[in-house]
C-alpha cells in the first residue's frame, strides 16, 4: 500500500510539472517568438501610448467617431475584465426598451444615414465586446462622422474601405472594420476632431 501512494504522488507530482509548468511555459515562449504582437494583446499603439486592444471594442461617443456595438459587459459596458452578454432574450421588456432608446438616439444621431439602422449597432455581441463592424454599418455612418468632421463623405468611406479586413484564409468569417483602426485612421488622415 505505501509503494502504491508513493507512485501515485510521484505520478501527481510528474503531471503536475507538466501540464502545469511546463506545458504552459513552452506554448507562451513559443508565442512570444512566433507571434509577439498577439501574445501580449494586440495592443494599438497611437504616437507614444496604448489606446487600446485590436480585440476589445470600445465606446465612441463623438459623431467624429464611427460607433461600435453596444456592450453589455461591466454596469457601463466596455469592461474587459466582465466579459458578457445581458442575457436578455427577446421577451425581455428591458432589452426591447434599451433597443428602442438605441433606435431613437441612432436615427437622431444620424439623419442623413441611407436606410434602416443596421441591427448590429442595436444588438450587442456575445461577449459585449466585439471590436468590429460590418463594412455596411460603417458606411451606414459616414454621413455623421463626415459632416462632424468637415470632409467629403467619399473621403470618409474610402478611409472605411481601406480599413475592411477581408475574409480569413480567403472564406472563413465575414468582411469586417475594427473601429478602433478606423477611428486612428481618421485621426491620422484628417486630425483630431476639434
Amino acid at each position: 500500500m505505501k509503494n502504491e501512494i508513493i507512485v501515485a504522488l510521484r505520478m501527481t507530482l510528474v503531471t503536475l510539472v507538466l501540464t502545469g509548468l511546463a506545458y504552459p511555459l513552452a506554448f507562451t515562449a513559443l508565442a512570444q517568438v512566433l507571434f509577439p504582437a498577439r501574445a501580449n494583446g494586440s495592443l494599438v499603439v497611437a504616437g507614444d501610448r496604448v489606446v487600446g486592444s485590436e480585440l476589445i471594442g470600445q465606446r465612441f461617443q463623438k459623431p467624429a467617431y464611427f460607433h461600435g456595438r453596444p456592450s453589455a459587459a461591466g454596469a457601463d459596458g466596455y469592461d474587459a475584465s466582465a466579459s458578457s452578454g445581458s442575457n436578455l432574450g427577446p421577451t425581455s421588456k428591458a432589452l426591447r426598451d434599451r433597443i428602442a432608446a438605441d433606435l431613437t438616439r441612432l436615427r437622431a444621431e444620424n439623419p442623413a444615414a441611407p436606410g434602416p439602422v443596421p441591427v448590429e449597432l442595436l444588438t450587442a455581441s456575445g461577449s459585449g465586446l466585439d471590436p468590429h463592424v460590418s463594412p455596411e454599418t460603417a458606411r451606414w455612418q459616414v454621413p455623421r462622422v463626415a459632416g462632424a468632421r468637415g470632409v467629403a463623405p467619399a473621403e470618409v468611406d474610402a478611409v472605411g474601405v481601406s480599413q475592411t479586413e477581408g475574409r480569413w484564409l480567403g472564406f472563413l468569417g465575414e468582411p469586417r472594420v475594427n473601429v478602433l483602426r478606423l477611428n486612428l485612421e481618421l485621426d491620422r488622415r484628417f486630425g483630431p476632431p476639434r
